[in-house]
């Protein structure tokens, strides 16, 4: 029988031949994704952008669901096989209908890539009174992957990549008050909390969906140059995390670690795509290839046990469930 990653179980490098400075140009080579259908969220900028360039050049049909229309179309301009629609990640509703709308043209779905998110924002909430960080980067990927399910399946043979980060170093999930309601708000706490909540609902999805031959995935994508994702942040939050000096100078040594966007998107398409994962679910990637197992968030590499434990990937699947009011029957 299958081994599942439940502890890390699973959580050694498996030779891929890729690092740190490889591109998605580097993984995808020899892959041939013609006939296949993928959707990418937040496919129109960034990581996710790159993403759906390097997936449509390999022959994928690739839909973008993007919640301003008139900018995924121009970043998107030129790039062909591509599907544009309406939603956005913070409106369930929106979600709902968007998924409604895959489903009704009866395609089978075969790679879903949950790429979009936030990062190190002030406290907000949605309608439900969700904090903001949580719903956007955890719970719609839980719901989109839900109501996608039945396409995931007929493709007999799937792929779910949720986009995660080392940033899950920052906290476990806190079951007590997930939301802040009880304690102050930090916008690393919540980030953090958000990203582990990817990595076990990516574990426990793969365990639920492989007799279904679908396979889960975790990703960092590394810290990376060039997008969207810090706007948010004040210049204390990155002074603080020791990358800008008292001017809001970068530091050399931050600087030259950074990741290209090609880079950074690289482990996201390697998980997508790469043969050496045929057999294997539910991991935690980096670098393109699956990630060791640490517990020292200096270090800056691996996967944190307690985002890989059962008990808490249980747990959290009946309490998200109860929070968004899906019941996810596989």
């Amino acid at each position: 029988m299958e081994q599942n990653n439940y502890q890390g179980a699973l959580q050694q490098p498996a030779g891929s031949g890729f690092n740190a400075k490889s591109t998605t140009n580097d993984v995808i080579k020899n892959i041939d994704l013609t006939g296949k259908i993928v959707i990418v969220t937040g496919g129109n900028t960034g990581i996710g952008l790159e993403t759906t360039r390097t997936l449509a050049a390999a022959g994928a049909t690739v839909v973008v669901p993007a919640r301003n229309i008139e900018k995924a179309k121009n970043n998107l301009a030129g790039i062909t096989n591509v599907e544009i629609v309406a939603m956005d990640l913070m409106s369930p509703a929106s979600i709902d209908a968007f998924a409604n709308k895959f489903l009704a043209s009866g395609r089978p779905l075969h790679l879903l890539i949950n790429n979009a998110g936030i990062m190190w924002v002030p406290l907000r909430r949605d309608d439900r009174g969700i904090e903001s960080q949580l719903a956007t980067n955890y719970l719609a990927q839980f719901q989109l992957s839900a109501r996608l399910w039945p396409a995931l399946k007929k493709a007999k043979g799937a792929r779910v990549v949720n986009v995660s980060s080392h940033g899950h170093h920052f906290a476990p999930f806190n079951f007590e008050d997930p939301n802040f309601l009880h304690r102050e708000y930090e916008t690393l706490q919540g980030y953090g909390q958000s990203k582990t909540a990817v990595n076990l609902f990516s574990m426990e999805l793969n365990n639920r969906s492989r007799d279904y031959n679908v396979r889960a995935y975790a990703v960092h994508p590394g810290s990376i140059g060039g997008t969207e994702l810090g706007r948010e942040a004040p210049l204390e939050l990155f002074q603080k995390m020791g990358f800008v000096d008292e001017n809001g100078k970068m530091f050399p040594e931050i600087a030259a670690s950074l990741k290209t966007v090609p880079q950074g998107a690289a482990t996201t398409v390697w998980c997508a795509t790469s043969p050496l994962l045929n057999n294997i679910g539910g991991v935690y990637c980096e670098d393109a290839d699956i990630a060791s197992l640490c517990t020292d968030i200096s270090n800056q590499k691996g996967v944190n046990p307690y985002s890989l434990d059962e008990a808490s990937a249980k747990k959290l699947w009946t309490l998200t469930e109860k929070m968004t009011g899906l019941k996810f029957n596989l």
